[in-house]
């Protein structure tokens, strides 16, 4: 007669290492994918709103771009004379920055991995680079701008006399504020989808002492002992 082999159990014997995760089966609960996922969704809201006000400022760009005057003379300067006039390297200069504020706008959604289908770290690094340069780029130079801007318009900073004051007040309270507002987006959407680092494995010190662990097994050893005697 042949000896009956066992019946292997799913879970590995004591000893042995637990195999490692495959394709198909359930992620685990404090997996790569799961933290990223997480992660993602916190600062979903965030991304999502700084691409809204990026492709509404790239928005006012294009349509500078394609022969629009309206607004125009709330920036002033070279670009409402020119812009007017039609001069070629004002309208390829004005394109040229929609397409850098569409890509602003998309930055942020990358970086927090809300496209579908850039998941993987290898991408997800170099667009969390970008969008940390962007978010310095905005913030700094909105908080500057408008600033100095609302300093004007309360007469802490006089302005030139030749100024036009119906431009620094669309500066001061809408175009730089939008890009602070904008910046900021991007840096909170950033800091709320930081990924946490993998959760710490518990060390030597952490584990109770052996003669802990091997107490129950020895005392159910001596209750089988006085059993049998």
């Amino acid at each position: 007669m042949e000896a009956s082999t066992p019946a292997q159990s799913g879970y590995p014997r004591a000893g042995r290492p637990r195999p490692a995760h495959t394709p198909g089966e359930a992620e685990p609960a404090g997996g790569p994918a799961v933290r990223q996922r997480r992660a993602a969704a916190r600062g979903s809201r965030f991304a999502r709103a700084a691409c809204v006000a990026g492709v509404a400022y790239a928005g006012i760009s294009v349509y500078w771009a394609a022969g629009g005057t309206w607004l125009l003379n709330t920036v002033a300067g070279t670009l409402e004379q020119q812009g007017r006039a039609g001069n070629p390297g004002i309208i390829l200069a004005v394109w040229a920055a929609a397409v850098l504020k569409i890509i602003g706008a998309i930055a942020p959604l990358a970086a927090v991995g809300v496209i579908p289908g850039q998941a993987t770290t290898a991408w997800r690094r170099p667009m969390r680079v970008l969008a940390w340069l962007e978010a310095a780029v905005l913030t700094i130079y909105g908080l500057v701008l408008t600033g100095a801007g609302l300093l004007g318009q309360s007469g802490v900073i006089a302005p030139p006399a030749s100024a036009d004051h119906r431009a620094l007040a669309w500066h001061a309270y809408l175009w730089d504020p939008w890009l602070l507002l904008w910046g900021v987006l991007v840096t909170a959407a950033l800091v709320r989808s930081r990924q946490p680092g993998p959760p710490r494995s518990r060390t030597a010190a952490d584990r109770p002492p052996p003669e802990h662990r091997s107490q129950a097994p020895v005392a159910c050893g001596q209750n089988d002992l006085h059993a049998r005697a």
